[in-house]
């Protein structure tokens, strides 16, 4: 695979196809570029015309660990910003979800010249969802660091799996200091912590003032608790213009993907499966505009 380094970091990428608009397509979470599911929206979105950006976020797949920045998506933003500049594409698309859904605003508002139009769906917000992706990806490694020091992050799973995909990491999580960790563990957990004014975790609101690209917005399904329903129509409020859509799939799509991996069955929806049934109504939308 075909890699950069932005700020000292190694992040890999691959691009699909040969022609058209580049879309940069991100998912949610720590997932790397391969979550079954992501590849299959990538084809199709090449198959209608584009070429389509896969990456490998800090913190996800084979790319190098990195930690610093006001959040994880702070980093990632910048991160995504640096490998635009390197690669020294124009103005690109920006499709996301979940994670990638909150990765895709945040580089609008912050490069809003890197991007021309904007697409998101799965977006996460209330009490429940921040609270959950702050209890996921921040408190379990800094338990680990306060009761074993760097050590400890080396016994979890999830930084198993980076070592894993990537031998350097492991050199790289060994370099950190646990001070410093704890610190920025801290200020990326507060980010998780609902606020009046901040509709979307780490972001407040008056920043997206700043997204005055087309953008179309897939809204969380009914009774979705990590994606609500609610969040998505705030956040059409917030970003003037934008288009609203209801799911292309079904309304309990992520709640049986959730239901399914609780109990070890066979999945009859993984997490990001139902994805690439948003290509057409994503093609639409760009080809409208």
């Amino acid at each position: 695979m075909p890699a950069v380094t932005v700020n000292g970091g190694t992040v890999i990428y691959e691009i699909l196809g040969d022609t058209g608009d580049l879309i940069v397509l991100t998912p949610g979470g720590r997932f790397g570029m391969d979550i079954p599911g992501l590849r299959p929206l990538a084809q199709a979105l090449v198959t209608g015309g584009y070429r389509t950006l896969l990456w490998d976020r800090p913190n996800c797949g084979a790319s190098d660990v990195q930690f610093y920045g006001q959040t994880e998506s702070h980093m990632r933003a910048e991160t995504l910003h640096g490998l635009l500049t390197e690669l020294e594409t124009g103005p690109v698309i920006l499709a996301g979800g979940s994670g990638g859904a909150r990765d895709s605003m945040l580089t609008t508002m912050l490069y809003p010249e890197l991007v021309n139009r904007l697409v998101l769906w799965n977006i996460v917000g209330g009490v429940y969802g921040t609270f959950n992706l702050g209890a996921h990806y921040v408190l379990p490694s800094l338990q680990a660091v306060r009761g074993m020091g760097i050590e400890g992050l080396l016994k979890l799973k999830e930084w198993q799996e980076r070592i894993a995909a990537n031998p350097d990491n492991e050199q790289r999580l060994r370099a950190l200091d646990a001070g410093n960790f704890v610190k920025l563990s801290l200020r990326w957990l507060n980010a998780y912590v609902p606020k009046p004014g901040q509709t979307v975790p780490g972001v407040d609101d008056e920043m997206f003032e700043r997204i005055q690209v087309p953008t179309l917005i897939i809204r969380g399904g009914a009774k979705d608790l990590d994606h609500p329903k609610r969040t998505s129509l705030e956040v059409s409020c917030l970003i003037q213009g934008s288009t609203l859509i209801d799911p292309p799939w079904p309304e309990d799509a992520w709640e049986r993907a959730m239901e399914d991996r609780a109990h070890g069955r066979v999945r009859r929806f993984s997490m990001f499966d139902t994805w690439v049934l948003a290509a057409p109504e994503i093609l639409k939308f760009l080809g409208d505009r």
